[in-house]
């Protein structure tokens, strides 16, 4: 430990980032925290990423307890991020992607919330940046816009205003929040005993939807009211494809319906989440509806086995 202060190890997957990946790292680098370790894996990139990524190796090492790089046949990032999990050696994880910005206090101010030991994950604020690493801001649609003329200059002032999300609601971080959606910014600071509980899996495709599914079931999340990162939105963005991004959240949500209906733990979590309304509730037997993902059903639950009795798309 340095100066008593535990070990965090810094994860950044990295896949064809050439302009981006070395200004990712420098914000590492610029971290006012001390003690890290960074792990990158280079997973397959067909541009000069890993050659970039090399170049940082020397200040790396100077600056690191650990610096641990690698590259890879491309494997996908559900498979990246389970080895770059298996290499840490800290007590907390922190993730980032490797065209993105972590402003020079993240860590540590994410550090002060989870040191308390009441929570499995911590978070900030994020704003947007460009391909130039200019300020940028969204409209109602998560269209780029200048920041002067920008209808939300952040993620959550977005969330808040299109999803009307409380980030200061008790409810922030719960189970059934996430069968909603997705709603949590990029940067996040994660208790790494609680990540290890799991792998990320490719039929859940959405890999960090997946994680807070999961997390939410093992702790609580924190909120720090504060902009820590810069989330580069760019043509290349998963998130700039909707089609593509609604096929892999349907993937995801039903993965992650098959997985809590196997578990008889889990599977009066998930049913209870999504209920919108009961119309019978005799404690061995309960008629009620649930609205789930695009789906409405009407449900009959005998002795904790649940049958669909009608179920319709919602138009």
């Amino acid at each position: 430990m340095s100066g008593n202060r535990p070990l965090i190890s810094i994860l950044m997957p990295a896949y064809n980032h050439e302009r981006f990946v070395q200004e990712a790292i420098r914000s590492i680098i610029n971290q006012t925290y001390q003690n890290l370790e960074l792990i990158i894996i280079d997973d397959g990139s067909t541009d000069s990423t890993w050659a970039k990524i090399q170049e940082m190796k020397a200040d790396c090492e100077k600056r690191f307890v650990r610096a641990d790089f690698s590259t890879q046949e491309n494997q996908g990032i559900c498979e990246t991020e389970n080895k770059l999990i298996s290499k840490t050696q800290g007590e907390y994880i922190y993730m980032i992607a490797s065209d993105d910005i972590a402003k020079p206090q993240a860590i540590e101010t994410l550090h002060k919330s989870l040191s308390e030991k009441k929570y499995v994950l911590a978070v900030g604020n994020e704003d947007f940046i460009d391909s130039n690493s200019e300020k940028i801001g969204i409209d109602e649609k998560f269209q780029h816009q200048s920041l002067v003329n920008a209808k939300y200059k952040t993620f959550c002032d977005y969330y808040s205003g299109e999803a009307g999300i409380n980030y200061k609601s008790k409810n922030f971080g719960c189970y059934a929040s996430f069968l909603k959606r997705n709603y949590i910014p990029n940067g996040l600071l994660i208790l790494s005993s609680a990540l290890k509980q799991f792998k990320y899996n490719a039929e859940a495709p959405l890999e960090d939807w997946y994680m807070h599914m999961q997390l939410s079931k093992i702790g609580r999340y924190k909120f720090v009211d504060e902009v820590l990162f810069s989330y580069r939105l760019h043509r290349n963005n998963t998130i700039e494809d909707k089609q593509y991004l609604w096929k892999m959240s349907q993937k995801t949500i039903e993965y992650e319906e098959r997985l809590s209906l196997s578990n008889p733990k889990l599977r009066k979590l998930f049913i209870q989440a999504t209920i919108s309304k009961i119309y019978l509730n005799l404690g061995f037997i309960q008629i009620y509806k649930r609205k789930f993902f695009g789906k409405k059903s009407y449900c009959l639950n005998l002795f904790g086995k649940e049958f669909i009795l009608k179920e319709k798309n919602i138009p």
